[in-house]
C-alpha cells in the first residue's frame, strides 16, 4: 500500500491517500435523518480503527518525507532561541522561595527552594530541588505533572502524575526530607482542581473522576491509612456540574466548588478542622455564577448577580447573608479574580479588551497602569498571605515575560527579572498593533497583530489567522520567543480576539455561545476580509488555525468560507457537535449543554446542525488541511477529527493536500516535553511554508 520512490531531488510521492470503508449508519432525531457513514470508526477495540489511523499516520509520513530538510531547519531556528537556562522569579512562601527552572538540555521542568527570609540574599544560598521532572520522565515516552500542592509545614509535596493523556491522575506524596515516596498513592483523581491539604497536614483532600471523567466526588484521606478508608465527604450528583477544590489565599478555607457554565454553588470547609462539616454559602441558581475568598473577618463573594460583569461583595464570616458592596458596580469593568493579602485586595479582570489589574485599599480601586497600549498582565499564583509585595508578570507581543514586584503600601513597582530572549532580539525591528473590525452585525472584532518590519515593503504578506472563542476564554498578546525566526521571514501573526471569548466582557461570551455560536464564525470570517481588504494579506497567502473549539471554528471556516484561506490547520479538532453532543457517555457531553445546546432539544438540534464541520462537508474545493487529533483524547475524541477527514476525502473536489496526524500515545495536548512540542510545531509550520510556496 506504501510505495514512493526518491528518484528526484524532492522525492516523489506515490502513495495515495487512505480511503476510510463506508458503513451504513443513520442517526433519525426530530424527523431529521443524518447519513454517518463513518460511525465505525468510534470503535478504537476494533482493529480495522487502528488500521486506519496508522494508514492514515503513513500518509502523513509519506506527505511529510519531502518537508524534512526545512522541517529540521525550523525545529533548529527555534532550539536556537531556547536559553541556556530559565529561571522563574522566587515567590516566597513561609520560610521558602519557591521557583522552577529549566535547563536548555531538559524537556522539563525543575522546581526548587531555597530558605531565606530576603530575595537579595539568595544567590547565595543552597538550592534544594523539590521535584525533577526530567528524572520522573525517564520512566516512560509521555509525561504530565499538574497539580503541585505542599504541605503547611513544607516537609511533604502531593502532586499529581499521568503517564497516557487522559484526564485521570495520580497522587503521589514525596517526603522532602527523605526524597521518598511516601505509600499514600491515590489514583482517578482529576488533572487540576483536584487536591489540598488540610493545615495540620494530616489529611489530604482530593476529587476524583466518574466514567465519563467528570469530576464528580470529594475525599478525604488521613496520610499514613489505607486508601481504602478514605471518606467520601460530597458528591455533585448533577452530570451537568463538575466539582472542584482550592484553598483560600489565607489558607484557613478550603472552597468546594460545583459548577456548570451557567451557574455556581460553593461550600466552606474549615482547614485547621478537616473533619468539619461543610459550609453552604450560596444555594444554586440558574444562571448565578459566583466566586468567594477570604480576607480577614470577611468573606469575600464576586458575583454576576445583576451585574453582567460581575460586582464585588463582602460580608462577614459571621453571617454570610449581610453583605456590602467592596467598590462601586462598573458596566465597564469586568472582574474576573481576586487576590486578598493581608495589607490589600488585589483584583484582575479586563477593561476596554485588554487585563487589567487593581488594587483596593480604603473602599478605593487604583489600577496598575503599563507602558504599552498593548499587554497582558497577572497575579503570580502561590504567594504568601502576609506578603507586602505582590508579583505581577506582564508582557506583550514585544516584551518578554516581565516580573514585577508590587509595593502594596505605596504602589510603586519594581522590575525583578525580564525573561532572556536566546540570540539576537532587538523589538524595535518589530511591531505590534491592535485592530478592530466591523462583524456583519456591527459589533466591533478586535485583532492583534505582530510583524517584523518591512514584512509588507513587497505588498500582501504570507499571514496566519488564529483564533478560539468559546467557553469565555480568551487569546491574550503574548511572547514567544520561538515566533521570532517566523517573523524572520516575513510571517504576519494574527490573533482575532472573536465572541465566546471574554475579551470584551462577559457579554461578549454570551453572544458566541449556544444559539449565538454562529458569531463566533462569522467574526473571524470578517477579520479575514478585513485582513485582506486592507493588504495584510490575500487569500493564496493566508492560514487559519485553532485547536480544539478552535479547531471547531476553523473547520466551520472551512464550510463557510474556505476560498479566504491556503491552508487550514485545525488541531484536534472538535468538529463532529451533534454526535458528540447527543452522546452523555462521553467525557464533557453534559457539562456542555449550557455552552453548544442540548440536541435533544429541537432548536438546538438544528442550530448545531447547522454549522457542525462534519455535518457540512460538501462537494467542493477546500483548502490544503493538517488535522491533528489524539488517540487517547478524552476532550475531542480522536474519531471526530478522523470521521471528518475520511469524509473529506470522499466528498471534496480539489486536490489539494489533506493529512491526519495521530498521536496514538497522546491525548488533547500532544507530545510531552519542551523539544517534542517544538518538533511537533516546525512539522506543521514545514507544511504551511510548502503551500505557501516559501522558501529559506
Amino acid at each position: 500500500m506504501i510505495c514512493h520512490e526518491n528518484n528526484t531531488q524532492r522525492g516523489e510521492i506515490l502513495m495515495k491517500p487512505p480511503i476510510a470503508k463506508r458503513m451504513a449508519h443513520t442517526h433519525e432525531l426530530h424527523g431529521d435523518v443524518r447519513e454517518d457513514d463513518y460511525y465505525w470508526l468510534r470503535d478504537r477495540n476494533n482493529p480495522d480503527v487502528i488500521h486506519y489511523l496508522e494508514e492514515e499516520n503513513r500518509y502523513y509520513d509519506e506527505m511529510m518525507l519531502p518537508l524534512e530538510e526545512q522541517t529540521e531547519r525550523i525545529y533548529q531556528s527555534m532550539v536556537d532561541r531556547v536559553p541556556e537556562s530559565e529561571v522563574q522569579v522566587p515567590i516566597k512562601h513561609g520560610p521558602f522561595f519557591y521557583y522552577s527552572r529549566m535547563d536548555k538540555n531538559k524537556q522539563y521542568p525543575i522546581y526548587a527552594r531555597k530558605k531565606e527570609e530576603s530575595r537579595a540574599l539568595l544567590p547565595e544560598v543552597e538550592e534544594e530541588v523539590v521535584l525533577d521532572l526530567n528524572e520522573l520522565a525517564e520512566e516512560g515516552d509521555y509525561l504530565s505533572v499538574t497539580v503541585r500542592r505542599m504541605s503547611t509545614d513544607h516537609t511533604s509535596l502531593a502532586y499529581l502524575e499521568n503517564r497516557d493523556g487522559s484526564d485521570r491522575y495520580t497522587i503521589h506524596v514525596k517526603n522532602l526530607e527523605t526524597g521518598e515516596l511516601l505509600p499514600d498513592r491515590i489514583p482517578n483523581v482529576y488533572l487540576y482542581g483536584s487536591v489540598e491539604w488540610s493545615r495540620c497536614g494530616d489529611y489530604i483532600f482530593y476529587i476524583t473522576v466518574d466514567d465519563n471523567q467528570r469530576p464528580y466526588r470529594l475525599w478525604r484521606h488521613r496520610m499514613g491509612s489505607s486508601v481504602d478508608h478514605n471518606e467520601l465527604v460530597y458528591e455533585e450528583n448533577d452530570a451537568t456540574f463538575t466539582l472542584f477544590i482550592t484553598k483560600s489565599q489565607s489558607g484557613k478555607f478550603i472552597f468546594v466548588q460545583s459548577d456548570s457554565t451557567t451557574t455556581s454553588e460553593i461550600r466552606l470547609l474549615d482547614a485547621d478542622s478537616p473533619l468539619s462539616s461543610l459550609q453552604l454559602v450560596d444555594a444554586r441558581r440558574n444562571g448565578i455564577k459566583y466566586d468567594v475568598e477570604h480576607w480577614g473577618e470577611n468573606l469575600l463573594i464576586l458575583t454576576n448577580e445583576g451585574a453582567p460583569n460581575f460586582r464585588l461583595l463582602r460580608c462577614s464570616l459571621n453571617d454570610l447573608q449581610a453583605r456590602m458592596e467592596v467598590v462601586e458596580y462598573s458596566e465597564e469593568r469586568y472582574l474576573q479574580a481576586m487576590y486578598p493579602f493581608q495589607g490589600a485586595l488585589v483584583v484582575a479582570g479586563r477593561e476596554k479588551g485588554l487585563t487589567q489589574i487593581w488594587v483596593i485599599q480604603d473602599g478605593e480601586m487604583k489600577q496598575v497602569n503599563w507602558d504599552e497600549p498593548i499587554y497582558t498582565v497577572s497575579v503570580l499564583s502561590g504567594q504568601s498571605y502576609e506578603t507586602a509585595e505582590v508579583l505581577i508578570k506582564c508582557e506583550s507581543l514585544l516584551t518578554p515575560k516581565t516580573t514585577y514586584g508590587l509595593n502594596l503600601l505605596n504602589g510603586e513597582k519594581d522590575c525583578l527579572q525580564v525573561a532572556r530572549v536566546s540570540g539576537n532580539y532587538d523589538r524595535s525591528l518589530y511591531r505590534q498593533e491592535q485592530l478592530w473590525v466591523e462583524a456583519e452585525d456591527g459589533a466591533k472584532v478586535p485583532m492583534t497583530v505582530v510583524y517584523r518590519n518591512g514584512a509588507f515593503d513587497d505588498g500582501p504578506a504570507p499571514l496566519i489567522l488564529y483564533g478560539y472563542g468559546s467557553y469565555g476564554s480568551n487569546s491574550n498578546p503574548y511572547f514567544d520567543p520561538y515566533r521570532l525566526p517566523l517573523l524572520d521571514k516575513g510571517i504576519v501573526f494574527v490573533t482575532a480576539q472573536v465572541r465566546g471569548g471574554s475579551e470584551m466582557g462577559r457579554n461578549w461570551y454570551e453572544k458566541g455561545k449556544m444559539e449565538h455560536k454562529r458569531n463566533t464564525f462569522t467574526d473571524f470570517i470578517a477579520a479575514a476580509e478585513y485582513l485582506i481588504n486592507h493588504g495584510y494579506t490575500t487569500a493564496n497567502q493566508m492560514v487559519a488555525r485553532g485547536a480544539s473549539a478552535g479547531g471547531l471554528l476553523v473547520g466551520a471556516v472551512a464550510n463557510m468560507a474556505g476560498e479566504l484561506f491556503q491552508v487550514i490547520v485545525p488541531a484536534v479538532p472538535f468538529v463532529d457537535v451533534v454526535t458528540t453532543m447527543l452522546d452523555t457517555t462521553i467525557p464533557l457531553t453534559t457539562l456542555e449543554w449550557d455552552e453548544w445546546g442540548n440536541p435533544q432539544n429541537r432548536e438546538d438540534y438544528f442550530h448545531m446542525k447547522s454549522y457542525s464541520p462534519y455535518d457540512n462537508v460538501e462537494a467542493k474545493d477546500y483548502p490544503h488541511l493538517y488535522v491533528t487529533t489524539g488517540l487517547n483524547d478524552p476532550r475531542v475524541a480522536y474519531w471526530e477529527p478522523a470521521k471528518w477527514v475520511a469524509r473529506l476525502r470522499a466528498v471534496k473536489t480539489d486536490n489539494n493536500t489533506l493529512v491526519l496526524k495521530t498521536n496514538m500515545g497522546a491525548g488533547h495536548f500532544g507530545a510531552s516535553g519542551r523539544f517534542n512540542h517544538l518538533k511537533e510545531a516546525a512539522a506543521c509550520y514545514a507544511f504551511i511554508f510548502d503551500k505557501l510556496g516559501i522558501t529559506e
